[in-house]
């Protein structure tokens, strides 16, 4: 779709031109991201896949999960969502990392360093969720277990202690599933300009104003709350 393009006249009568460029929601892409870096890690987690193939994990991370997020974070701060683009790029820079690490690093083994940064990322998870709280249900609780789930795997990271790997691995899963279903429901409501599958938004998607031709919601720069 092509910008569309506005000219405003400036205080000396000459012409400012405003390009408004639409954009779709990032929150699928970003979330389905997740839920493939989650996926795999648990598989790697909850021995379903082999200790050794911890570099081929690594690959999924890093060629997979980071850019897609990255990519998703950069929309979000686009979309003047600030609470999108600071979640989506923490998880973007935390499973860039992981997968530097888990490739670096002996297959199997575990790293005090990896776990310090989990679990100051899943702290920092907990910033964007503060500040969506109630009116963002959906978002919140996707964001909220990938937070539990960093922090277990830091826990484990620290402690080589089995159970806290086997407890991030089934948090992973359920956050796998949750992220999963947050992109379906986005993406159709972003389809159909209404909530079809409950997503949890206090009050349903705010209006921007008036639609129709010369309604400020009709304009390809303006959309509602992600």
């Amino acid at each position: 779709m092509s910008d569309q393009v506005h000219r405003v006249p400036d205080r000396d009568d000459a012409v400012a031109t405003v390009q408004l460029r639409p954009l779709g929601t990032p929150l699928p892409l970003g979330f389905i991201g997740l839920a493939a870096g989650a996926f795999v890690v648990s598989g790697l987690q909850l021995d379903w896949i082999a200790f050794w193939e911890a570099r081929v994990v690594a690959l999924v991370l890093l060629a997979f999960t980071f850019p897609t997020q990255l990519f998703a974070a950069v929309l979000g701060f686009r979309c003047r969502d600030s609470v999108v683009g600071t979640a989506l790029a923490v998880l973007a820079a935390t499973w860039l990392a992981t997968g530097a690490i888990l490739g670096a690093g002996p297959p199997g083994g575990v790293s005090k360093a990896l776990g310090l940064l989990l679990l100051v990322s899943g702290v920092a998870l907990l910033v964007p969720v503060g500040a969506g709280g109630r009116s963002r249900v959906l978002v919140s609780g996707v964001l909220g277990l990938a937070a539990l789930r960093f922090l277990l795997t830091g826990v484990y990271e620290l402690s080589g202690v089995n159970g806290w790997e086997v407890a991030a691995g089934v948090t992973g899963l359920v956050s796998a599933a949750l992220a999963l279903y947050a992109a379906l429901a986005f993406a159709v409501e972003d389809t159909h300009d209404r909530a079809v599958l409950p997503v949890g938004r206090a009050g349903g998607r705010p209006p921007v104003g008036p639609r129709g031709p010369g309604g400020v919601a009709a304009e390809p720069g303006v959309r509602p709350q992600l």
